[in-house]
């Protein structure tokens, strides 16, 4: 068996770090044709309101929009939905929309509505939800799933877990001014 030269190897390392930074990039590229893409399809899903009549985000366009995707049995969900309550009072008159988009009945979700004083619109996925959160970056389909949406209705944030007011308010301040 033959030894590998110290140079050799160091060319195979550096030609193999190469490789494989190339084919993060066009990963990255992928992903980010993707999330373009998204938004679109997110604008154009169809939901159910808690009312019964048909929605889509594309209502919203020219807003900036922050879109939640919840369960009510899902208790990182459960935990951070005050806070969007509190946040959307606040971020509402200065062009923010926050929309809930729940992947539960809709009986369940009208409970937890009322039980959680929740002020913003909520929209009722169904199960078809998952399928539009992998659409949209959430390969996983974990909840909560949040997509900050651009006036444009381009996703520019998605955020797999509960989220945390700091980083909220700064994502949202940020698109905001762009």
């Amino acid at each position: 068996m033959k030894r590998m030269t110290r140079g050799r190897r160091k060319a195979l390392i550096v030609g193999a770090v190469g490789v494989a930074a190339a084919a993060a990039g066009a990963l990255a590229a992928l992903g980010l044709l993707r999330s373009q893409d998204s938004g679109a399809a997110l604008q154009a899903a169809r939901f159910t309101d808690l009312e019964g009549k048909t929605r889509r985000l594309a209502e919203w366009r020219g807003k900036v929009v922050l879109c939640n995707f919840w369960a009510t049995w899902c208790p990182p969900c459960r935990e951070e939905i005050p806070m969007l309550v509190a946040m959307s009072h606040e971020m509402e008159p200065k062009g923010v929309e926050f929309v809930g988009i729940a992947l539960d009945s809709a009986a369940k979700v009208a409970e937890f509505v009322k039980d959680y004083q929740v002020s913003y619109p909520i929209l009722v996925a169904g199960s078809d939800g998952i399928e539009l959160m992998r659409a949209t970056g959430n390969q996983v389909g974990g909840l909560p799933y949040t997509a900050f949406l651009d006036r444009r209705g381009r996703i520019v944030h998605g955020k797999l877990g509960a989220l945390k007011e700091p980083q909220v308010r700064d994502w949202l301040t940020e698109m905001l001014r762009g």
